[in-house]
Formats: C-alpha cells, structure tokens, sequence
C-alpha cells in the first residue's frame, strides 16, 4: 500500500477540545479517588499523555504493548503480551486507553486477562471507536469520537511506523 494523501478528519484544535472533556468527564466519575491508567503501545501514547493532564485526580501510568496473532492479516482474538504491566492492579481503579477499536477480538481478550488481576474498577477510553467493524462486543465507557470504517493515521496511529507524529487525525488515500 502506497500512501496518496492524507486528509484532515479531526483538527488538532478538535482532538483537544474532546479530550478535555474526556478528562473533566473522567475526573467527575472517578470522584477524586486514585486512578491508574494504562497505555496500550505505541498507538495510545499521544492520547493517554495528554488525557493524563486533563484528569483533576491522582494519575498513575502503566504501559502494556499487546498483539494479536494467528492466520492471516486478521486479529484472533487471542493476546500475546509483548510488555506487561510494571506493577500490580489489584484493588485499583483503572482505566484502560486505547487509540481505535475496530473488531474488538484483541481488546475483549486483554479486558479478561486483566479482571483476572482484581481492580477495584475496570473501565475503558477510546480515542477512537469503529463500530462498523465490530466483530466481539466490547463496553466501552469513554468515545473520543466514533469513525467510519476508513484507515487513519495521525495522533499516535501509524501506517508502518510513520505518521503517528500528526498532530490532527486523517484518512489515508491510497495508491493501487
């Protein structure tokens, strides 16, 4: 795939403006109690820092790096983690983050995997939700913004590593 263009979908001034309210939202319903917040990498680093200063509560920061394998281009479903939580979650308010959710096969899995661990609270942000392409059902608490089903890159999510540096969200155009 050869990238054409890339067309602005969600200004810089729009994506910021939403996570503000993601953030005042956030920080009404947790209640002033502690919350632990985990990044899933590398795609939800941009969101989950810049979430992070618009939370008026006591913030913590973990960082997982999770992906899905199996036949094919498509996600199983089944999660390896490539890096793990540097501590532990029991009995701790936590907030997953992530980037986009499209088929939710690998988040549905990781969602198990850490209600194994015993949080007091389990919830989940999106930056960006897919529905269109929702294969599992996932709850999910907090929506940026809902999409169509069209590859995007910018604010964390890449095409081949690159991109993720935009500071707006574009679709991708491509080349046959």
């Amino acid at each position: 795939m050869k990238i054409r263009k890339i067309n602005v979908h969600l200004t810089e001034e729009e994506v910021d403006a939403r996570i503000r309210e993601l953030g005042a939202q956030i920080s009404s319903d947790c209640g002033g109690e502690p919350l632990c917040l985990i990044c899933i990498l590398k795609g939800s680093i941009f969101f989950t820092c810049e979430l992070a200063k618009r939370i008026t509560a006591p913030v913590e920061l973990d960082f997982m790096s999770v992906s899905s394998y199996g036949a094919g281009t498509s996600s199983s479903g089944s999660v390896e983690i490539r890096k793990d939580l540097d501590g532990s979650i029991e009995g701790k308010n936590v907030l997953l983050v992530e980037d986009i959710i499209d088929s939710g096969r690998t988040l549905h899995c990781l969602l198990d995997l850490l209600k194994k661990r015993n949080p007091k609270s389990l919830r989940l942000c999106t930056l960006l939700d897919k529905p269109d392409r929702r294969v599992v059902d996932v709850a999910v608490d907090y929506v940026g913004f809902e999409i169509p089903d069209q590859f995007v890159v910018g604010y964390g999510l890449d095409y081949d590593q690159k991109y993720r540096n935009l500071p707006y969200i574009g679709f991708v155009e491509t080349e046959e």
